[in-house]
């Protein structure tokens, strides 16, 4: 049994993570801007589960929670940085404020959450960090340029994190989802830039397509929940774990792409070199 401290827990992917959790018999603490959602959704009276008031953007509040965490069950094995919005427009689109805004919640906010978690697993000598990004965090598309520069920062914020915490027991997972039938796309979870009519054809067909798939996204969010919950057994769990079919795709085809430019460009990039 595993003490769980999920952020971003009422709903969506959070939600689903806390409640597999609690179903495979740990314990949880699941954190939200608004507990009373979570309470709703996961129940008041479970021994198992500490619902808690957290805006990830609060180091107040996330030093708060956490030691609240440790009053109650003794220790966090699994943080699941899961908080987090989007914002769907081209990137010239976007206001100063609303790049800020985004970058706040979805970068320093993972941040300021991990800083309060990291010396409670460094303390035990053991722990494992779930920063949920998305294949947006692999792989950029017209309409979501600054949502993936968010994504892409915490991937590689993961990397750096994995590699200095292995050697003191802490291991570290991106997860990856694809389009899976959450309300990310309601107008609550993703905000939308004041449109500039030369992006109607790229940036303006994303949000074509957000408002057809609202809803009606391919993935299930309850498998992935479970996938996630399931990665912490494993004894060497990846780097990077990709979920639903049209993210291995798009990953895939990335890789090809990478592939090609980089065997078409290998001379130039060897000729950088000093030479004596």
């Amino acid at each position: 049994m595993a003490v769980w401290f999920v952020t971003g827990s009422s709903r969506g992917l959070g939600l689903h993570t806390a409640r597999a959790a609690l179903n495979q018999g740990h314990q949880v603490v699941a954190t939200a801007r608004q507990p009373k959602d979570v309470e709703s959704a996961l129940g008041e009276h479970n021994d198992a589960l500490l619902v808690l008031p957290l805006d990830v953007t609060s180091e107040t509040q996330a030093q708060h929670a956490t030691g609240q965490a440790i009053d109650r069950f003794g220790r966090i094995d699994v943080l699941v940085n899961n908080a987090g919005r989007g914002l769907l427009g081209a990137v010239e689109e976007a206001t100063d404020v609303e790049v800020r805004e985004l970058f706040q919640t979805n970068v320093f906010g993972l941040l300021t959450v991990t800083r309060a978690v990291l010396p409670i697993m460094r303390g035990q000598r053991s722990g494992h960090v779930l920063n949920i990004s998305s294949v947006g965090g692999f792989t950029g598309a017209p309409g979501w340029g600054v949502y993936n520069g968010t994504k892409f920062a915490v991937e590689g914020i993961s990397e750096a994190m994995r590699a200095e915490l292995a050697p003191l027991g802490i291991r570290v997972t991106i997860i990856e989802p694809g389009v899976f039938r959450t309300d990310f796309l309601d107008g609550s979870s993703l905000r939308s830039t004041e449109p500039i009519a030369d992006y109607a054809q790229t940036a303006g067909a994303t949000r074509g397509w957000a408002a057809a798939t609202n809803h009606n996204q391919p993935g299930d969010p309850v498998k992935a929940a479970q996938r996630i919950v399931e990665i912490t057994d494993q004894s060497a769990p990846p780097l990077r774990l990709q979920l639903g079919a049209d993210c291995v795709a798009r990953v895939e085809a990335k890789l090809d792409n990478m592939a090609g430019e980089l065997a078409a460009q290998r001379d130039i990039a060897m000729s950088t070199g000093i030479t004596s």
